[in-house]
């Protein structure tokens, strides 16, 4: 049987959701906001660039993405001990929809042929010394 793929990233800036669609009132034709375009981008770099050799996957697809968040600046030492601990979590945006949305839809094409393979998907939201982005593509 063969070998089921796994792709690991980590994203070494903050999350940024997917924002929605904009409507350009001059010429009444949707557009994608800049910040997610840039987001986006800055993803598939980054696995092109550590996978340049990819084969998207075509079976089905577990994906994890945690998000690390930074601290924030109004906390005590035992809210920040808590944090660090994973007892207190960030309840702030982005959503967890619009995490999973911009990553997978930045790695469509590239780790997987269609978003549409995404079977299982974990979101976790935590806080972190340094803000980043760890995210796990695997076939099953």
């Amino acid at each position: 049987m063969d070998e089921k793929r796994v792709y690991e990233l980590e994203i070494q800036e903050s999350i940024t959701g997917k924002q929605r669609p904009r409507m350009n009132t001059y010429t009444g034709r949707a557009y994608t906001p800049t910040k997610t375009k840039n987001y986006e981008y800055l993803v598939r770099q980054i696995f092109v660039y550590k996978y340049p050799q990819f084969v998207p996957i075509e079976g089905r697809v577990r994906m994890t993405i945690t998000a690390y968040y930074e601290l924030p600046n109004k906390r005590s030492k035992l809210q920040e001990a808590e944090m660090l601990a994973n007892i207190i979590s960030p309840t702030k945006k982005p959503d967890w929809d619009n995490i999973g949305k911009i990553v997978s839809d930045a790695l469509n094409k590239f780790a997987f042929k269609d978003d549409a393979q995404i079977t299982e998907a974990t979101i976790i939201k935590k806080y972190a010394r340094t803000p980043r982005v760890l995210v796990k593509i695997e076939e099953y």
